[in-house]
């Protein structure tokens, strides 16, 4: 498994294509991850005529950021990164301490990344059903976070099974909840559903965001995300597929340092004071006093005691055990009860 902290979310700063092609802009968004303090920067690896024909549309989001008039085949093709830029961002990612990811779209990706080191693979949405590139994945042995967008439970536990036919253990497995629409509506997040995969294939949960903002990472997290991932941009203005849907680096930052503290806010489950509110007991609760002056050998009464602060005396949590018993000393009003 990747060296890491089992209680910490993992955060993936996707900046996928949106480097536009260009080695510098994909650079900065290296910075800008590291900046943010995510743990991964996650690009995209692929051979466009190895996974788009010629004849192949845009989806409908692809369409807004780019040229219409041009197929998915040559939108992509700019978009490529060859095996020089991949060292050179690998190499950029280590002098900016950040993990570096790839997700692979062909089997040749794949053995490109896994001769490159990489530590684990993200599976696409829309690779669920390939069954020879799953095979391949599984065959490497690596970590796996699996996207799910799109897919049926059904079509997850099969995804599931090939890469453990293939060779992924199950506990190096993450299935990561995903909705493909950029941005998703909320009304289609569904985000319970991750719980669900969670429970039916005994697998770590998570979540690859593609919603407007950061509420709804935020959610997952709460609702028991061990992966975050989401995309992001220098700017969302800029031409290209997924831009428009992405986070801009400022806020980025605010969404790693959101999940940190609701990471923080969660604790160990365990109902007990903490350290820092245990100084506030003595002055908050209250203690059993006397309401009006009270002699020795008196009843004491529900009429001659009451309960007030501070709580440094004996606690009104003793109500029952004290009324009705006889004063061993004189009380004047407020002073308080003593055994």
């Amino acid at each position: 498994m990747m060296e890491r902290d089992k209680d910490r979310c993992v955060i993936i700063a996707e900046a996928g294509v949106n480097h536009n092609g260009d080695l510098e802009m994909a650079k900065r968004l290296i910075e800008k991850a590291a900046e943010a303090g995510a743990d991964f920067v996650k690009f995209q690896t692929f051979k466009a005529d190895r996974i788009v024909t010629a004849k192949a549309r845009k989806a409908g989001y692809q369409l807004k950021g780019t040229d219409q008039a041009e197929g998915q085949l040559e939108m992509i093709q700019r978009l490529e990164i060859d095996r020089p830029a991949h060292e050179t961002l690998i190499a950029h990612c280590e002098a900016n301490r950040i993990g570096f990811l790839s997700t692979p779209f062909d089997e040749d990706s794949v053995e490109l990344l896994v001769e490159l080191g990489i530590p684990a693979f993200k599976v696409p949405s829309g690779e669920i059903t390939n069954v020879p590139y799953l095979r391949k994945i599984g065959g490497t042995g690596l970590p796996v976070y699996l996207s799910t967008g799109m897919a049926t439970l059904g079509e997850v536990e099969f995804a599931i099974q090939i890469l453990e036919e293939g060779g992924t253990r199950r506990d190096e497995m993450t299935v990561l909840h995903c909705n493909t629409e950029y941005p998703t509506p909320m009304g289609d997040v569904n985000l319970r559903a991750m719980q669900t995969m969670a429970v039916a294939f005994n697998v770590a949960p998570g979540y690859s965001d593609h919603t407007l903002g950061i509420e709804v990472p935020i959610a997952a997290l709460a609702l028991g995300a061990r992966v975050i991932e989401k995309h992001f941009t220098l700017d969302r203005n800029l031409e290209g597929p997924d831009h428009a849907a992405s986070l801009e680096p400022q806020d980025l930052t605010e969404m790693v340092r959101a999940i940190r503290n609701v990471e923080g806010a969660l604790g160990d489950g365990v109902k007990k004071p903490t350290a820092s509110e245990r100084k506030n007991i003595l002055i908050v609760r209250k203690s059993l006093v006397a309401s009006e002056p009270i002699r020795e050998g008196d009843v004491l009464t529900k009429e001659n005691v009451t309960v007030k602060r501070p709580g440094s005396g004996i606690s009104a949590a003793s109500w029952d055990a004290v009324i009705g018993g006889i004063a061993r000393r004189d009380y004047q009003a407020d002073d308080l009860i003593e055994w």
